[in-house]
């Protein structure tokens, strides 16, 4: 017979592995976040989830619990513009593409996009990451076809 992990479990532990203090509120958070698989929210996505769910929590603890999980490598945050930012739970490195009439991000795998060059970097700096986002509108058959 399996075993069966009582339901904060996944979420404790992440808190744990990561050196964050499981507060309550930490641990709602991050069951809401990681309890169902790989997926990008804003934070107001994030809190009207919680308030749905009976987590009484306000959008700037969200915020700041989003921030410091991606401080603590849990997340990652992929800035949309200036006004709108995802958090993302899936850490391996991969890209985006971002639907702009819908606001839909999804994910494409690392290993789907080649770059052949890489500028010369400044002295005494090395390559942290690379972020790359494509940005989708729908052609004008799609729309015609809606």
């Amino acid at each position: 017979m399996g075993h069966t992990s009582r339901p904060y479990t996944n979420a404790l532990n992440r808190l744990k592995d990561a050196n964050l203090r499981p507060t309550r509120q930490r641990l709602a958070l991050a069951r809401l976040l990681f309890d169902d698989g790989h997926r990008h929210v804003t934070a107001e996505q994030l809190h009207s989830e919680a308030m749905s769910n009976n987590i009484k929590v306000s959008l700037a603890t969200v915020y700041n619990t989003l921030h410091q999980f991606t401080d603590a490598r849990l997340l990652n945050e992929i800035v949309i513009d200036s006004g709108r930012s995802y958090f993302d739970t899936n850490t391996e490195p991969h890209y985006h593409f971002y639907c702009e009439e819908d606001g839909m991000l999804s994910d494409i795998p690392a290993g789907d996009v080649k770059i052949d060059n890489i500028p010369n970097m400044p002295n005494g700096t090395e390559l942290a990451s690379v972020d790359l986002v494509f940005r989708l509108r729908r052609n004008q058959a799609a729309k015609d076809a809606a």
